[in-house]
């Protein structure tokens, strides 16, 4: 008896199907596609119930006749390819022939067709893969695509689809990569009957990622062109000062597909080596043209994966390209450190900012110091406090107010909230460190700063440079570290409103309990929205969306393999994000605290594991300046 079985066709496009159709957003994917190859110059997506209830992708693109529409849905049915030749240039987006046909094989579909010219339509309709009914029918020309009930007959892969949020959240993120690979093509996202973006499909890019990608993130954009051995890039690149916490804004298109590369991924970074911070990545859509024979995507099912005959030089085309556009912008200072009034320094600007562009910036006029919140803010404890207190850095250091108006050591201070949030007539005193004895440290002299990010000491007979960033980063770290509870959070007055990637939004949903840990409290707010309605008391309410997208991106590379370790990570960004940074001005007493905290050897590496001080000896100094020889 034979033990070998040969598979019934359903049951090998059901096999077939998991290979493309892994989730609703690869059958918006999948059908964007089509309507792109089909010469569409106007494309609506639309999605109900995450996409499992239903997907309508509507084009004006050619159509098809109807007896192109009764074998669309067979295997390996295609127009893309004729013969094997075809397969060494494939310069559409579309060529296995696999995509409807497995699609089909696990929905239920309705087609309406028609191809200009003709006097009427196609309507075809069609359940697991079989065709139910065929027949003329009155319709405008192009093609509308409506897939319902996805994975109706297959539990198995219906039971591992994520919650509605999440799945359409993917099915836009699929659609707007295309948008953005085509921006010829004018393409409208609804989802749930509301219309999420649409783009003008006037071939520009610039306009296009400004539509999709919104006014915050295009006004931080440098245009990028370059051109090696044959391979053209254009699109834009970010400004280093507009450095994010994740790689959820790196796009990367070849001959107008929208493709995963490492390759381009390292050529883009590289450029950027020396000018962003440790742990902050660039924006970019990068647009690649080259011959069709030079890249191959018949790589992986989905051809998102793409290998490239020459890959050194497609990846000097990319790194000379972005350096380019760096460049270009730094030409664009004036020659006394002040920059132009188009490309000024928005909020945040030297947050973000590399020390080595700091200095080389020379800028005259550094921002303000963030302002603590209304002090009204009430603290997640129940408690009235200004949001701009916080407990000791250290256990023998006095109270170190970083944010407003310095502290004095010697006596304790009174502040009062404004407004009627809190208790008439309530008053809270910060008091000091008391009857704590602080260790006995080497005689020290604060000669000042330099650029307002180094503390210049001198220490006998050594020059002491401290970066005051990373030395408070550090000290809030440890504290925080040292919790053996939750981290205080306090409570907005006004909620911040985010808007997170698809990705980042799957990632705040599944780990809640972790970010409420943290002190932030997050709640979904509309269909693709979340409002955060308190903080890490050390956090400013400026830095909630960046410190959030910091800690997806942590999440998402997995971290370290126990929750300790991962939590450390974590803990890396809520004390970035709390402590001061290069450009505020400070206090001799505040600076006197940073000081301390490194000579007392309590503080000697940031958490990211920068050093927080170098010295210079005197006789470094007099070799220096040919004093000795």
């Amino acid at each position: 008896m034979s033990v070998i079985n040969i598979l019934s066709p359903h049951v090998a496009d059901l096999i077939a199907a998991g290979e493309v159709v892994e989730r609703p957003a690869s059958v918006v994917k999948e059908l964007v596609e089509n309507a792109i190859d089909a010469g569409a110059k106007n494309v609506t997506v639309e999605v109900r119930g995450g996409g499992a209830a239903l997907i309508r992708v509507r084009d004006d693109g050619c159509g098809m006749s109807a007896e192109d529409a009764g074998i669309a849905f067979l295997r390996h049915a295609t127009s893309k390819l004729r013969d094997e030749r075809d397969l060494e240039a494939i310069g559409t987006m579309g060529f296995r022939g696999e995509a409807l046909a497995a699609i089909s094989a696990v929905s239920k579909i309705r087609l309406t067709t028609r191809q200009k010219g003709a006097e009427s339509g196609t309507l075809v309709t069609l359940e697991a893969g079989e065709i139910t009914a065929m027949q003329p029918c009155g319709c405008p020309d192009g093609t509308v695509m409506e897939v319902r009930e996805l994975f109706y007959n297959t539990p198995a892969r219906q039971k591992f689809l994520k919650s509605d949020r999440a799945e359409t959240t993917a099915c836009q993120a699929a659609a707007l990569r295309c948008a953005l690979a085509h921006p010829e093509i004018s393409f409208r996202f609804i989802r749930d009957g509301e219309e999420q973006f649409f783009s003008p499909g006037d071939g520009r890019q610039d306009s296009c990622l400004y539509a999709l990608l919104g006014r915050a993130v295009a006004a931080d954009m440098l245009k990028c062109t370059g051109e090696n051995a044959g391979i053209s890039v254009s699109g834009y690149v970010s400004s280093p000062s507009a450095g994010r916490g994740s790689r959820a804004l790196q796009f990367f298109f070849c001959n107008g597909r929208a493709i995963r590369s490492q390759l381009l991924q390292a050529a883009l970074e590289q450029a950027y080596k020396n000018s962003l911070l440790t742990g902050r990545y660039p924006s970019c859509a990068l647009y690649l043209t080259l011959s069709c024979g030079s890249v191959d995507v018949n790589v992986h099912p989905a051809k998102t994966e793409v290998k490239f005959s020459d890959e050194r030089a497609v990846f000097d085309a990319v790194y000379y390209a972005v350096l380019s556009a760096l460049a270009g912008e730094e030409r664009t200072k004036a020659p006394s450190g002040e920059l132009p009034a188009s490309v000024k320094p928005k909020e945040g600007f030297y947050q973000s900012m590399s020390a080595a562009d700091f200095r080389a910036g020379g800028y005259a006029a550094a921002p303000a110091p963030k302002s603590p919140a209304p002090a009204g803010a009430k603290a997640a404890s129940g408690s009235w406090k200004p949001t701009g207190l916080r407990a000791p850095d250290m256990q023998w250091q006095e109270k170190l107010d970083l944010r407003g108006a310095p502290s004095t050591p010697s006596a304790p201070k009174t502040l009062a909230p404004t407004g009627d949030s809190g208790p008439a007539g309530s008053r809270i005193v910060e008091k000091a460190v008391q009857n704590v004895e602080k260790p006995r440290l080497p005689d020290h002299k604060i000669l000042g700063e330099a650029m307002k990010t180094y503390i210049l000491v001198e220490q006998g007979e050594e020059l002491l440079l401290i970066d005051k960033h990373a030395a408070h980063e550090r000290i809030i770290f440890d504290r925080l570290k040292a919790q053996d509870r939750e981290i205080m959070a306090q409570s907005l007055l006004a909620p911040v409103t985010l808007r997170p990637s698809g990705a980042d939004a799957e990632l705040i949903e599944q780990n809640a309990s972790l970010f409420a840990s943290l002190g932030f409290e997050i709640e979904p707010f509309g269909v693709s929205e979340f409002v955060v309605r308190a903080l890490p008391a050390d956090v400013d309410a400026a830095d909630v969306a960046p410190a959030i997208e910091e800690i997806c991106e942590k999440l998402r590379r997995g971290l370290a393999p126990r929750p300790e370790e991962a939590r450390d990570e974590i803990l890396h960004t809520v004390a970035c994000k709390a402590a001061i940074k290069a450009g505020w001005d400070n206090s001799p007493e505040e600076l006197e605290r940073l000081v301390e905290a490194v000579l007392s050897g309590a503080v000697k590496y940031c958490p990211h594991g920068r050093p927080v001080s170098a010295a210079l000896t005197k006789k470094e100094l007099d070799r220096l300046f040919k004093r000795i020889v």
